[in-house]
C-alpha cells in the first residue's frame, strides 16, 4: 500500500501493465480450478454466478482503464478492480488466504494468484460478466493514450473545462491515469495542475501531450525491467526515481527548489513552483482558510514565515 501521511494512491497504468505482463507468462492458457473469496465485499456480481469461471481456461489478460480483466473461455470475463490498496500476490498452488488483509484466491496448476487489501475500508471489486457488452457496461469511457492524434488529445483535455489534474485523472476522460503519474506528466510539461486545459496554447498542449507518452512510457519500461521475470510485489505510487509525486519538501531535480503539496480529500498534488507555476505558491484550501491574507504568494515568503515562526 502507497501511503503519505493520510493519502493513498492507487495502482495506475504502468503498475497494472506489470501486472498483466507477469500474469500472462502464469496464467494465460490455464484452467482457473477454483476461486476463493474471503471478504463478502468484494464480489459485486450475480449473474453470471462465479461459480461459472471455475474450470475454464484463462484465453487472455487485458486492461480496461484501471481494471485487470481475465477473459475465460464461454465468452465470460473476470474483472478485477484494485481500487486504492488492492495488490495481487503470486503464491505457492492451494496457498491460504491470509486472514486480515486476503480478499480472494484464484488458484491455477501452477500456483494461486492471492487478491489483498491493506485498508480497513473494503474497496476493491470482483465481476464476472457475460460478453463483450457486459465488459463494456465497466468500462468508463476513457480513451487510450497511446491510440489517439494529437488532435483527439486536444479535444479530450478541453472537454468540460476542467483543470489539467482533474482532467488527466478523469477515467472518462483519459484510461489508467492517476493521482501518481498526472503529478509526474505535469512537472514534465512543466504546468501548473490546477490551470484550466482550455486555456492551454498550442505549445502547451503539445508539450502535455508529449509528456502523458514519454512518462507513462517510461515508466511502463522501468517497472517491467524492475519486474524481470518475476512478480511485482512491490506495487506503489511512492518511488525514489519520480520528480516530484511524493516527494514534498525535497528538491526538484531539475532547478532543486522544494517540492511543494496540496492535500485535499484522498488525493494530493505535487509540483515544483518555478518549473510550473512561474514561482507562485498554489493554496492549500484549508490553509489558505486559516491564514487568509497571510498565505504566502511565492518560496519567498514561505521561508520568511518559516523563519518568523523559528524565531523566539
Amino acid at each position: 500500500m502507497s501511503l503519505r501521511g493520510n493519502v493513498l494512491d492507487m495502482p495506475e497504468l504502468p503498475d497494472i501493465v506489470a501486472y498483466l505482463d507477469a500474469l500472462e507468462e502464469r496464467v494465460g492458457d490455464q484452467v482457473l480450478q477454483r476461486v476463493r473469496v474471503a471478504s463478502p465485499f468484494l464480489l459485486r456480481s450475480v449473474s453470471p454466478p462465479l461459480r461459472e469461471a471455475e474450470g475454464r481456461k484463462v484465453r487472455g489478460l487485458r486492461r480496461v482503464g484501471k481494471r485487470v480483466v481475465f477473459a475465460l473461455e464461454g465468452d465470460l470475463f473476470l474483472v478485477v478492480h484494485l481500487m486504492i490498496a488492492g495488490r495481487f500476490k503470486w503464491r505457492e498452488a492451494g496457498a491460504k488466504i491470509p486472514g486480515r488483509l486476503g480478499l480472494a484466491a484464484f488458484d491455477f496448476e501452477s500456483g494461486t494468484l492471492m487478491l489483498t487489501e491493506a485498508s480497513k475500508k473494503k474497496r476493491a471489486s470482483l465481476h464476472l460478466v457475460a460478453g463483450e457488452e457486459g465488459l463494456a457496461a465497466l468500462d468508463p469511457g476513457g480513451i487510450e493514450i497511446f491510440d489517439i492524434d494529437l488532435e483527439t488529445f486536444r479535444e479530450t483535455l478541453v472537454r468540460g473545462n476542467h483543470t489539467l489534474k482533474r482532467a488527466l485523472t478523469d477515467p472518462r476522460l483519459f484510461s489508467g491515469i492517476g493521482n501518481a503519474y498526472s503529478d509526474e506528466i505535469l512537472h514534465r510539461a512543466r504546468l501548473s495542475p490546477f490551470k484550466l486545459g482550455a486555456k492551454l496554447d498550442d505549445d502547451e498542449v503539445a508539450r502535455l501531450w508529449e509528456a502523458v507518452r514519454q512518462v507513462l512510457s517510461e515508466w511502463m519500461e522501468r517497472l517491467r525491467a524492475e519486474a524481470a521475470g518475476g512478480f511485482p510485489e512491490k506495487v506503489t505510487a511512492f518511488r525514489p526515481e519520480m520528480a516530484v509525486h511524493g516527494k514534498y519538501g525535497e528538491p526538484c531535480p531539475v532547478c532543486e527548489a522544494p517540492v511543494q503539496r496540496i492535500v485535499y480529500a484522498q488525493n494530493e498534488a505535487n509540483y515544483c513552483a518555478p518549473c510550473q507555476t512561474g514561482g507562485k505558491l498554489l493554496a492549500d484550501r484549508a490553509l489558505s482558510r486559516l491564514l487568509k491574507k497571510d498565505w504566502p504568494r511565492s518560496l519567498e515568503e514561505l521561508e520568511e514565515h518559516k523563519a518568523q515562526r523559528r524565531e523566539p
